[in-house]
């Protein structure tokens, strides 16, 4: 069995009416648990009611988006605690820093990355406060600014919480670090199958057994054979063949070594 470890389900591009059926299009291809993401506070009552009406199958992980950064109301983590005491979560997030788009309206360019750090400081201040890990967003239009702004950042609360760096693009190089410096995790989805990304395809093969897991970022980034159509939690499989052949893995090997892993950084086994 393999858990998706991102996706969101609560996203508009899936029909909510049709939940069950993407459950059990999961369940069918060996996909037992899914770890939904909000990633902003209108969505985070919306993924907490899948959590809700699949219990042991659908968890969630609630937190802001570094693209959202502008819009966090007043009092955001007060209220992200309070609902933590009442659906238990599996980390906080997605959050992180995103220098990839430009700066909202009203915004300098600098000023909008500092506001986003500030934010990501809050949400691992609010993981250490629940004894939670992290999930982190990071991309770049050039360069790697991002990475390296919330490496640096992870590097203040190393100890306390764990960072788990989500559809991971990066190198050998950056994956060390991040197991070096902050005892992270990295999580991979279908780019690594893409034939434009074969850094992506390498940092997989490469990838220590106990710092790896996998997701879909469901509805987004379909692997192959299926790329270009809707995402969703079942295409899973499709990226877990393809790394696990890359590694010279059986496909149960590579689905027992990241569900351990999925369940110790999620608290899964504990639930």
């Amino acid at each position: 069995m393999i858990i998706d470890t991102h996706c969101h389900l609560a996203s508009a591009q899936f029909d909510q009416s049709r939940r069950e059926a993407y459950v059990e299009h999961a369940l069918r291809e060996g996909i037992d648990r899914m770890i939904t993401l909000g990633a902003c506070p209108d969505d985070w009552e919306a993924n907490a009611a899948w959590a809700r009406q699949f219990p042991g199958v659908v968890f969630c992980a609630l937190g802001i988006h570094p693209d959202d950064a502008h819009d966090a109301p007043e009092g955001w983590a007060d209220r992200l605690f309070r609902m933590a005491q009442d659906i238990p979560l599996a980390a906080i997030g997605e959050t992180g820093l995103d220098y990839f788009h430009g700066a909202p309206r009203g915004w300098e360019a600098e000023s909008f990355r500092r506001l986003q750090q500030d934010l990501l400081e809050q949400h691992f201040d609010l993981a250490a406060r629940l004894g939670l890990n992290i999930v982190l967003h990071t991309r770049d239009r050039k360069g790697s600014g991002s990475f390296e702004d919330a490496l640096a950042i992870a590097r203040n609360h190393a100890g306390r919480v764990r960072p788990v760096f989500h559809c991971f693009i990066g190198d050998t190089a950056q994956a060390a670090r991040i197991f070096d410096e902050l005892d992270g995790m990295v999580s991979f989805t279908g780019v690594a199958t893409f034939k434009n990304a074969p850094v992506v395809a390498e940092t997989a093969r490469w990838c220590p057994e106990d710092r790896i897991m996998l997701e879909t970022d469901s509805p987004y980034l379909s692997p192959e054979p299926l790329r270009g159509r809707m995402n969703e939690p079942a295409h899973l499989i499709h990226t877990a063949r393809f790394i696990a052949a890359s590694r010279g893995m059986e496909l149960e090997e590579l689905a027992r070594v990241t569900t351990r892993n999925a369940e110790t950084f999620y608290n899964l086994d504990k639930g």
